[in-house]
């Protein structure tokens, strides 16, 4: 057994779920008229109300307890101070530093890393100012109309959640992102596209990604077709990248290299040059304004006490359900279509920092680290998997996000968005006792057997926990703070856990083996050692493609 599972904290927490895990939430509710009071916090443009969880005061104060002794806020301060925390890599993870509005300075080894920071920023202004405001032309002298972001993981998630989550501020360019090496998509794409006025972003720090440089050398086939001469790459193709020689082999001018720093990971680069393309699609202020709202959520998770805290609630919260309730997932309903995206970035987020299986010392854990993140937005998913949410056999804690006030305003499909939003909460908290399911039955002018067969598919358990965020409108602001609420989040589980949430060695092996694969499906010669599976499939496809 583990340390951490032994611990006092960690016991405590065990024999408290034990004694409070059948008390029902409407229980709660009914002997505490000032519970949505004490359990609703405000951060920056985001409101929590966090009272329709199974928790007591005595829950908080135990969770606070395993925080403490975690040293939480020591951690904290180590994440935000520039210490090495991703041990495994031997870097910092100093994403915040690329938000920092304070004007202070962030040292890592000695140095102010914000110098770097904000030539960077200002790069990316003077660019995304010249192409949308038609300054930058294209070969033929034309300005450009379309953007191509190619990158993948981080280098594709985040960018084109924002600019998903903000489609009324993308003007006057139109973004399009490709990933999957999968060649449908990139074809897909660039038959919507006119060369002359198309300009490319390859996002790849090491320049070396496969999937993107398989695509980002099919996408200057496909422009040297129409253009010709190699020299008018230089107009039409930019690169977020720190290796200028294979930048620069590629056919793109250093000049138009945007760096960024190996303290970026990749699922938290969007605050960096990655972000590019959002700059390109909101404009340079707003996304300054997404800086500004992370920034503010920074101080907030720096500097509120653990129990006003809103990530440090929202992460322990998760090691609650997940550790001590066995809740192998959690759901994100965002009640605003734009952040339908929202679900896949934090899904990346969550599941490859906190997938380990190792704590920070390479001990095994025998504790789950990490649930499965799903979702979809709004009214959508109550026709789909909300049946599983209300009456099903598992536990599914749920996060339901939603403006007050819509950027689309039409009729009353606001009004009647968030009555759903709110009947949707208060329905699995509350449940539908049989008394209740009983009365509605007989109102309806049913009895007899007819009654009593229908009667317990009418019921409801309830009970079942749910947080609501609240903002008043989804712009640019807004959506920084409630990113860098969700890595605050994921980053409290972490230290709980006691493992590394900067590394992500699972997605290695299947890189490896794929090297090798790449050269035995097209050479039979090539020697090749599999189990018996990998090898009768690799056959099957050679045959068949031959």
């Amino acid at each position: 057994m583990s340390s951490l599972t032994q611990s006092p904290a960690w016991l405590a927490l065990a024999q408290h779920q034990h004694e409070i895990k059948t008390q029902h939430l409407r229980e709660l509710f009914a002997t505490d008229p000032d519970r949505f009071s004490r359990f609703t916090l405000h951060a920056g443009p985001l409101m929590l109300d966090y009272s329709k969880n199974r928790i007591t005061e005595q829950t908080l104060s135990l969770l606070l307890d395993l925080a403490a002794q975690a040293r939480l806020p020591e951690n904290i301060n180590r994440l935000l101070n520039g210490d090495k925390v991703n041990v495994t890599e031997h870097r910092a993870a100093l994403h915040t530093a690329l938000r920092n509005r304070s004007g202070q300075p962030v040292m890592l080894d000695g140095a102010d890393v914000m110098p770097g920071v904000r030539r960077v920023l200002q790069q990316m202004r003077e660019f995304s100012d010249a192409v949308r405001q038609g300054r930058w032309l294209g070969y033929t002298g034309r300005p450009i109309t379309d953007v191509v972001n190619i990158g993948i993981g981080g280098s594709d998630l985040g960018p084109a959640m924002v600019t998903a989550a903000l489609p009324a501020d993308c003007r006057p360019l139109a973004l399009h992102f490709v990933s999957n090496v999968d060649g449908a998509h990139l074809c897909q794409t660039l038959k919507l596209l006119d060369p002359e006025t198309t300009l490319f972003i390859i996002a790849s720090k090491t320049f070396t990604t496969q999937e993107t440089l398989l695509n980002a050398r099919s996408a200057r086939a496909w422009f040297l077709q129409r253009a010709e001469h190699h020299d008018h790459v230089a107009r039409h193709f930019v690169a977020l990248s720190t290796n200028r020689e294979e930048v620069l082999r590629f056919g793109i001018d250093p000049a138009q290299m945007f760096e960024f720093w190996d303290w970026v990971g990749g699922r938290y680069s969007l605050w960096s040059a990655i972000g590019l393309s959002i700059a390109l699609g909101i404009g340079m202020d707003a996304f300054e304004a997404l800086l500004q709202g992370a920034f503010e959520m920074d101080e907030h998770f720096r500097n509120s006490p653990l129990e006003r805290n809103m990530p440090v609630i929202l992460g322990l919260l998760d090691v609650w359900y997940i550790n001590f309730f066995g809740a192998q997932t959690r759901a994100i309903l965002p009640y605003d279509q734009g952040l339908n995206s929202f679900i896949s970035y934090i899904q990346q987020l969550s599941m490859e920092s906190n997938g380990k299986h190792v704590t920070r010392a390479g001990h095994a854990v025998d504790y789950a680290t990490g649930a499965i993140i799903w979702g979809s937005s709004g009214t959508n998913g109550q026709h789909a998997y909300y049946q599983l949410l209300h009456q099903g056999t598992t536990l599914v804690p749920a996060d339901f996000l939603a403006p007050m006030e819509s950027r689309a305003p039409l009729g009353n499909h606001h009004l009647v968005l968030l009555s759903n939003f709110l009947a949707q909460t208060e329905a699995l908290m509350r449940g539908k006792t049989e008394a209740e399911a009983r009365r509605e039955l007989e109102r309806a002018g049913m009895k007899g057997e007819a009654l009593e067969h229908l009667l317990p598919h009418k019921c409801f358990e309830g009970n079942r926990p749910s947080n609501a965020i609240l903002f008043q409108k989804l712009d640019a602001h807004t959506l920084g703070a409630l990113i860098a609420l969700y890595e605050h989040r994921t980053f409290v589980q972490s230290v709980i856990w006691d493992i590394n949430a900067f590394d992500q060695w699972g997605v290695e092996l299947g890189k490896q083996l794929a090297q090798g694969i790449l050269t035995e499906l097209s050479d039979a010669a090539a020697p090749g050692t599999h189990d018996a599976s990998t090898t009768g499939l690799i056959r099957h496809l050679r045959f068949h493609r031959n």
